[in-house]
């Protein structure tokens, strides 16, 4: 298991949350680290189980230009957005503190979004980091372990958790960047779909047997 990055995640949620917040005995933020930290770790060494995951994540290709954008606001501006506007609502209380019961719903969904996307790497050696289809590792249709039940479930635990992440932080401000990130998500996901669709063999038929993106019973 790649240390490095796992680490490198963790400090750069640290800094966002600490510096901004102005304190270190921020539990809320020590919380969501623990599970940052467990989500990678996770991540980290389900790659160092799979080689072709591991190198496909690892020297990452260029993928479609019209993915860059998306992949920078939900990979990054968007988390530090929502940290850092939490830290500030944290330090200077521009909000009411959420119920102490919406923080545990939170710790929850947000433990149980990072399993999903966990799973749906463990389950598709094709997750890539960027939009590309991947001939030269013979791309195919997975439509195994919660690819079953909707076509993208990665985004979708991404989505999810970001969305918890105010809660978590019992931070009503920071709904405004979360809910901005995940939408983006939703973006990245309607592109990525319309582009399998036109150039993967077999995504379309896949595609009409798992009718739904990102929500069962939604979209």
């Amino acid at each position: 298991m790649k240390l490095a990055p796992v680490l490198f995640s963790f400090i750069i949620t640290s800094v966002c949350l600490f510096l901004s917040s102005g304190r270190l005995d921020w539990t809320n933020a020590w919380v969501l680290l623990a599970i940052n930290f467990a989500a990678s770790a996770s991540s980290s060494l389900l790659m160092a189980r799979n080689p072709e995951l591991l190198a496909e994540r690892s020297n990452v290709k260029a993928g479609k230009s019209s993915d860059k954008l998306l992949v920078g606001v939900t990979v990054l501006l968007g988390p530090v957005a929502t940290w850092v506007t939490a830290g500030l609502d944290t330090r200077f209380h521009w909000s009411a503190a959420l119920p102490f019961s919406t923080f545990l719903v939170g710790v929850v969904v947000a433990a149980c979004a990072a399993a999903l996307v966990a799973w749906s790497m463990s389950s598709n050696r094709f997750f890539s980091a960027v939009l590309r289809i991947q001939k030269d590792r013979g791309h195919f249709v997975v439509t195994t372990g919660p690819y079953r039940y909707v076509r993208h479930p990665g985004y979708a635990g991404m989505a999810i958790f970001t969305l918890v992440t105010p809660l978590v932080l019992n931070s009503r401000w920071a709904l405004l960047p979360a809910a901005i990130t995940a939408a983006f998500v939703a973006l990245r996901t309607a592109l990525e779909d319309r582009t399998l669709q036109a150039e993967l063999d077999g995504y379309s038929a896949y595609a009409g047997t798992v009718r739904y993106r990102l929500v069962p019973l939604l979209w």
